[in-house]
């Protein structure tokens, strides 16, 4: 069973394992049709594709009407029903990749865990780590038998926008901002329409989990980096701009040893839906 990371060679002893279900989660905030595109001029074989937008998040808008975000959790029905779809079962053990060190992958890893399914991991170093042994790609559909997989407890837990709000003022729980830092100062903002971050929160710039070749560091690494920042996991809060790299930052405590931090899920895009809620620039 793997709950983390896996690497391309304990990937590619499984590759054919009908328990084995594989994702493929490329993506391209700028160019939303990159992923798919990728998967069908070549992908891991047996690999389904899985849509940040579409099938990965929910709608932007709650029932209220109130914007969530870029990329607001999906109902998990729903998302079950997609995974069923893709032929998953609660027994199934899930593979994630993207070609971005895991930068979207881990969104896939998180969701699954929020639905309480355990056995899902990360392929380490993604598509890159895979050829570099030699192994092939397909243009192939994957069609696999339709799974079962069930909505159980959670593993990983949540917070609301009203929460780290009140959080501001108290300043009982540390949230960690995984964007780059020029972002979190409040520069070059391209995505969202208001630059900068939630007061009182710090920056962990998911990058900074990986090695050079893009896979993750080792576990002792990731805790000492870590440390300064979380003292208890369990007090922690990981954003990001829309709920999606901030899943870097969990599964990289979740390899440190740290794991129990909670995600907001709509993150800075969802704090910057509504201009009364305070904004920091700067380092501070």
């Amino acid at each position: 069973m793997y709950t983390t990371l896996i690497s391309a060679q304990d990937l590619a002893a499984h590759i054919d394992d009908p328990d084995w279900v594989l994702v493929d989660c490329r993506h391209d905030l700028m160019n939303l049709a990159a992923g798919r595109d990728g998967y069908a001029i070549g992908h891991l074989p047996g690999a389904v594709f899985g849509d940040i937008e579409t099938q990965l998040s929910g709608a932007k808008n709650g029932p209220d009407g109130v914007f969530r975000g870029r990329h607001p959790l999906p109902e998990k029905e729903l998302l079950a029903e997609t995974l069923r779809g893709w032929g998953v079962s609660d027994g199934s053990q899930v593979v994630a990749y993207d070609a971005h060190g895991g930068m979207f992958a881990a969104r896939l890893w998180w969701l699954l865990r929020w639905l309480g399914h355990e056995n899902v991991a990360v392929l380490d170093g993604g598509m890159a780590a895979w050829q570099a042994l030699g192994k092939p790609l397909t243009t192939e559909v994957a069609a696999k038998p339709r799974g079962s997989v069930t909505v159980r407890a959670p593993f990983v837990p949540t917070v609301t926008v009203a929460e780290v709000l009140d959080n501001v003022d108290k300043g009982e729980r540390i949230v960690i901002d995984a964007r780059a830092s020029d972002r979190f100062r409040g520069e070059n903002e391209t995505i969202d329409p208001v630059g900068g971050h939630i007061p009182g929160a710090k920056n962990r710039f998911f990058k900074d989990n990986l090695q050079p070749d893009g896979r993750f560091k080792d576990a002792a690494t990731l805790r000492s980096e870590f440390a300064p920042l979380v003292d208890d996991p369990q007090r922690a809060i990981m954003q990001c701009g829309s709920g999606v790299t901030a899943c870097h930052n969990l599964l990289a405590l979740a390899v440190a040893g740290m794991p129990g931090a909670a995600l907001y899920p709509g993150s800075w895009s969802e704090w910057v839906g509504d201009p009364t809620r305070p904004v920091a620039t700067g380092d501070a």
